[in-house]
């Protein structure tokens, strides 16, 4: 009996990409001898994560629609066309048994293909709010895994199956390691402490409210780990210097995510899906300031529905320069406010979303 065959496609920003490898190591825990292909985009940050994790993968010509130059899109209809080839190809060639779609430009071309082609998928919708191109393909799709409720007024509600979004494991692991997390960070583990985090590129509004009203922490003998992003960090370092002050951690980029989020007693973050499900696992009080730059603005939707349900604060990103850094110090010293933040949000973490995503992908390939 030959192997399953899964492709994985999908990815553009780690918030795609890690769960996506999240539920390709579920599958191979299942099935060790699997065979997964992945299908990105040509230049984007899969192209070198996935291989870095042990997987291959192929890329499409396909980008994004540039929501500021009419010129830039031109060429869209014949990249799509010429992607929608090629992922035709690809499914030809690899012959798989069920394709995943995790979201990002490569998902659509390949879910379409994989819909001519008879192919059964499955839709990994990540966001409270879907997209376009999703709900056009969940019409067709064979399972959708979702992480919010009320996601039937996208998507066929027979379709649907709740199963959170997937994260990494060692991001997630934070008990017992406050005074490992300190330490690593020179920071005092007794004093309390805010973390403030715009991802792996970094936040322009997050970066600016934080530096315009730094001298705030100082004054309060709060301690701040402040993840700049690499687009940032550097214009920072120039204006502030490496030494700013004992309590003041400025970093580009946090390669340990757990000592942070397990150091941390209050977090600043935006709301991607992804690091709300992070963020709900480990059950820290938490202020989201909602980027405005994405897709039909569901940053702000996935904030929305920890916030209707008292689990978080949320900060619309015209205010935070004048409101963020007030409201976190003032929630830092609200600690019954902080306990029942904490609480709320614990309640809406679920687990195991990558192993219930691969068992789901399985039974569709036994099917097929």
């Amino acid at each position: 009996m030959r192997p399953t065959r899964i492709i994985i496609s999908g990815g553009g920003t780690g918030g795609h990409i890690f769960p996506a490898i999240s539920i390709a190591n579920a599958l191979r825990r299942m099935e060790p001898g699997c065979e997964i292909l992945f299908v990105g985009a040509e230049g984007r940050m899969e192209m070198e994560k996935v291989p870095a994790a042990g997987y291959e993968i192929v890329g499409l010509n396909i980008s994004g629609i540039q929501r500021g130059s009419l010129l830039k899109n031109l060429g869209l209809p014949m990249k799509l066309a010429g992607s929608l080839v090629k992922a035709a190809q690809v499914i030809s060639s690899f012959r798989p048994d069920v394709v995943v779609g995790v979201g990002g430009y490569a998902s659509g071309p390949l879910l379409m293909a994989a819909s001519w082609k008879n192919v059964p998928y499955l839709i990994q919708e990540q966001n409270s709010y879907a997209g376009v191109t999703n709900k056009w393909l969940g019409k067709n799709a064979a399972k959708i895994c979702v992480a919010f409720d009320d996601m039937a007024s996208f998507f066929p509600a027979e379709k649907l199956l709740k199963t959170g979004n997937p994260v990494r494991k060692e991001v997630v692991d934070i008990y017992n390691k406050r005074f490992h997390g300190a330490e690593l960070l020179k920071l005092d583990p007794l004093k309390k402490t805010v973390l403030v985090t715009g991802g792996s590129l970094g936040a322009g509004t997050l970066n600016k409210s934080i530096e315009k009203h730094i001298q705030e922490f100082i004054k309060q003998d709060v301690q701040l780990i402040w993840q700049t992003g690499k687009y940032y960090y550097q214009g920072i370092m120039e204006r502030l210097g490496q030494a700013f002050h004992p309590n003041i951690r400025i970093m580009e980029f946090l390669n340990q995510m757990d000592l942070a989020y397990a150091a941390a007693d209050v977090i600043i973050s935006r709301a991607g899906a992804g690091t709300i499900a992070e963020l709900c696992l480990i059950k820290k009080p938490v202020i989201l300031v909602p980027s405005p730059n994405v897709a039909e603005d569901h940053q702000t939707k996935n904030a929305l529905a920890l916030v209707t349900k008292n689990a978080a604060l949320m900060i619309a990103d015209r205010s935070a320069e004048d409101t963020l850094v007030q409201s976190a110090l003032e929630l830092l010293n609200n600690e019954a406010r902080c306990e029942e933040l904490s609480e709320n949000i614990g309640k809406m973490a679920l687990r195991e979303s990558d192993d219930l995503i691969a068992y789901e992908v399985m039974k569709l390939a036994a099917k097929s």
